[in-house]
């Protein structure tokens, strides 16, 4: 019996300890908000740019009236050249899967859009995201230039370097430097990923604020904290569109 209780109370004892051994993995607060965000990027051939952007201005109302667009933009600096990238926001994954069967059953978007633009790509690219628990989506004050930030983060999520990162976005935001619109990470993709999106009155105002940032030595310490978790960065700087939500 001795022998029984003695085992009883290991196994008893190793379902106690489970739990605690495995939430030692988890990488950040769950995720309880079935809201994400999908970044799609296109690539277009040189010298069908401008056909591209025309059709779609005419027809992007019929994509809409399906799910919200974000955000629609060209990409000025940063990377390949003739590109777009835009934003799309769903309630969850069933939300997706029932907008994009209702876009293919959709005969004026699939004739005016899908097929005459679709000899314009080049390259498509899709990323999910969500935002990060403590970012929300900010509205700019008024119509302005946007920069996609994208830091590549080093393994295990917003539980390693999540408050770091937190201190070194604050750090610019609080002190005036620029504006953030949103801070999302990516659930499917290139993951530990992290997009920041941020906001100017222009490209001259975000150089201006960017330089006096580095002067300040309080943005110079949440940095200096938070890369110590970074593994590469690379940026865009986007111009919205007319039809695009985000001015």
């Amino acid at each position: 019996m001795l022998v029984l209780r003695s085992g009883l109370t290991r196994a008893l004892a190793s379902r106690t300890l489970a739990p605690q051994v495995c939430s030692s993995f988890a990488t950040g607060p769950r995720q309880y908000d079935g809201t994400f965000y999908e970044f799609r990027t296109y690539y277009l051939k040189p010298s069908k740019m401008n056909a591209f952007m025309e059709n779609l201005k005419k027809t992007i109302h019929l994509r809409t009236a399906h799910s919200e667009l974000v955000g629609f933009w060209s990409v000025e600096f940063g990377g390949r050249m003739n590109k777009v990238f835009h934003i799309w926001k769903y309630d969850n994954f069933a939300h997706r899967a029932e907008v994009r069967k209702a876009l293919a059953n959709c005969k004026e978007w699939q004739e005016q859009s899908i097929i005459p633009n679709l000899a314009h790509i080049d390259k498509q690219e899709t990323e999910i995201t969500y935002l990060i628990p403590w970012s929300k989506l900010e509205k700019p004050p008024k119509e302005g230039v946007y920069e996609l930030a994208v830091f590549q983060m080093k393994p295990g999520g917003p539980a390693l370097w999540g408050d770091a990162f937190k201190r070194a976005i604050n750090a610019h935001v609080n002190l005036g430097y620029t504006k953030v619109v949103g801070v999302f990470h990516t659930e499917y993709g290139e993951l530990n990923r992290v997009h920041v999106l941020w906001w100017n009155e222009s490209a001259d105002s975000r150089a201006a604020g960017r330089h006096k940032s580095h002067e300040d030595p309080r943005v110079v310490a949440a940095v200096r904290e938070s890369v110590n978790y970074l593994v590469s960065q690379q940026n865009m700087l986007l111009i919205p569109t007319s039809f695009s939500p985000l001015k």
